[in-house]
């Protein structure tokens, strides 16, 4: 196919040659298994099915999961191989099924999807750098969306994640996010039934970059839309951004995190400890997948 599923429309013909994903139509996976460490309605008390797709549309210089998302390590799935280990999770007890970085595979995973459709919610995680068209490929297909909104600025979007137009294309993606799924709805043990969830790491240095985005979020989605409000970031992939190579500090922290509660979002704030290699998954390995 001639891929222009994601916002860089490289049009390249992904079963002679990767696109810039660096992938061919091939679908690959890192990880397939129960996830406990998501937001409370996304993983609730027995996990996420998450699936781990190989390859990403960014290029972001601190990615935590650069062994997947920048060499594309994973395992060729087909659709039906796909279905299957889905409803393992579920059989598993999994409160949610995530698919995360999907989006140079959506018309295999919409496949998948026909031959079983969980009885779960199935969110979307995903960087936010999406395109309204294909978003729309993926009504009814979706019940929670569950995007990053990571830099505001065009030249650290560039400097970031090798995307200037970041911030034009995840804000409208997200618009449209909200508009599929109307306001959330929550189950009785807390689960999402539907709706959107943003995700905002903090960064070093960029505190002023978080505080514009939140507002935002404040002024522009619909009232209650919650933000989970990140402070995990320890400098990965070999990051050589002046000032991304140490951790946040807890002012920076307190910073952004006061002027969320000062604008009355709802959401989550992240453990000090969540700052830790350890909650990096394992990918690739036999305990990758069930």
């Amino acid at each position: 196919m001639i891929c222009t599923l994601c916002p860089r429309r490289c049009r390249a013909d992904r079963a002679k040659a990767p696109g810039f994903c660096g992938l061919g139509e091939e679908m690959r996976i890192a990880r397939v298994a129960p996830h406990l460490w998501e937001e409370p309605p996304i993983s609730g008390s027995r996990g996420t099915g998450a699936v781990f797709f190989s390859g990403c549309t960014l290029r972001c210089v601190y990615c935590q999961n650069g062994e997947i998302s920048h060499t594309g390590l994973g395992e060729a799935f087909t659709p039906e191989k796909l279905a299957d280990a889905l409803r393992r999770l579920v059989d598993r007890g999994m409160q949610t099924v995530s698919f995360i970085t999907g989006t140079p595979f959506v018309p295999q995973i919409l496949e998948t999807l026909s031959l079983f459709r969980p009885s779960v919610p199935v969110v979307w995680n995903t960087s936010g750098y999406e395109t309204v068209e294909t978003l729309r490929l993926l009504q009814g297909a979706v019940d929670v969306y569950l995007p990053d909104l990571k830099h505001f600025s065009a030249r650290m979007g560039q400097l970031c994640a090798k995307a200037p137009d970041y911030f034009q294309v995840a804000s409208e993606a997200i618009k449209e996010m909200c508009r599929q799924t109307g306001p959330n709805e929550y189950a009785e043990d807390g689960i999402m039934k539907k709706g959107v969830l943003i995700r905002h790491l903090i960064l070093p240095g960029l505190t002023g970059e978080s505080m514009k985005l939140l507002t935002w979020v404040k002024d522009t989605l619909p009232e209650g839309t919650p933000v989970s409000l990140m402070r995990q970031y320890i400098p990965c992939n070999g990051v050589s951004v002046p000032g991304l190579n140490r951790r946040i500090t807890e002012k920076e922290y307190t910073r952004v995190r006061d002027h969320m509660l000062a604008l009355g979002l709802p959401g989550f704030l992240q453990e000090p400890d969540s700052a830790d290699r350890d909650f990096i998954p394992v990918f690739n390995q036999p305990e990758s997948f069930v």
